[in-house]
């Protein structure tokens, strides 16, 4: 199956931008990731940095990578995290989110890792099929239902490179589909989209970077606070697979009339 991808990072009302987007596609294996360093602590962007480039280097030699690995993979990220916090005491609390899909081209499967707030988004025939679940305070209580409107939602629990980090959570592998899409993003993306806007923008678009530029459309008449950024993962044709439904669903993304 062919895959076609397209990636985004804005800095947002921030100062700085602490985002990073990775991807690797070769014959064998694929890697599309996104990590945000956690606010309130020195070095966030340079732990996104080092979790990014920690895990596409296991990508390098475009081997046939087994999800067996995945938390292998993920643990080396971390530990490049924890020596840098050793080695400069400045940083010593750094930490950050991260966001990743593994695909095995070869037997045409896919799975993914995160930790913290930066998401994983799987859609199939324009509708989403699954998400993440953001290791966070305001996910938390709002699980066991209980009213989080007053929550920084910003509060995780997971990162990193974070004292007492918790495992990170693994999906299932699941079989690719001709048509699937993928959107790996930060909390500063998907916080502005509700997820039938995401969908509705998939339906009326050809290609992945269409389907970026128009969410961000939409992101960009909401106020944006954080870093933003993104990678958008078409496996196979999802333009043939998806229908533009009413256009009252589409108006977020389409001009003002005069």
């Amino acid at each position: 199956m062919k895959i076609n991808t397209a990636s985004t990072s804005e800095i947002g009302a921030r100062e700085s931008n602490q985002d990073e987007t990775g991807e690797y596609t070769g014959a064998h294996s694929a890697c599309f990731l996104v990590c945000d360093g956690v606010a309130g602590t020195e070095g966030g962007e340079i732990a996104a940095r080092l979790a990014r480039d920690a895990l596409l280097t296991e990508f390098a030699d475009d081997r046939p990578i087994n999800p067996a690995d995945t938390e292998k993979w993920v643990t080396k990220a971390d530990q490049a995290i924890r020596q840098a916090q050793r080695n400069n005491l400045n940083f010593k609390r750094m930490s950050t989110t991260l966001a990743a899909l593994f695909i095995d081209r070869v037997q045409q499967r896919a799975w993914w890792a995160h930790a913290g707030d930066s998401r994983v988004y799987h859609f199939r025939r324009g509708f989403i099929n699954t998400v993440t679940r953001d290791h966070s305070l305001a996910q938390q209580m709002k699980e066991a239902g209980v009213d989080n409107s007053g929550i920084n939602s910003n509060l995780l629990y997971n990162a990193l490179g974070a004292d007492g980090t918790l495992p990170v959570s693994y999906s299932d592998v699941i079989q690719l589909e001709d048509g699937d899409a993928f959107l790996v993003c930060t909390d500063g993306f998907w916080c502005s989209l509700s997820p039938q806007e995401m969908e509705q923008a998939l339906r009326m678009v050809n290609s992945p970077e269409e389907w970026l530029a128009l969410m961000q459309k939409a992101i960009n008449r909401s106020e944006k606070k954080d870093n933003l950024s993104a990678v958008a993962v078409w496996v196979g044709s999802p333009q043939e697979t998806t229908l533009l439904q009413s256009m009252a669903d589409s108006a977020r993304f389409l001009p003002p009339r005069d």
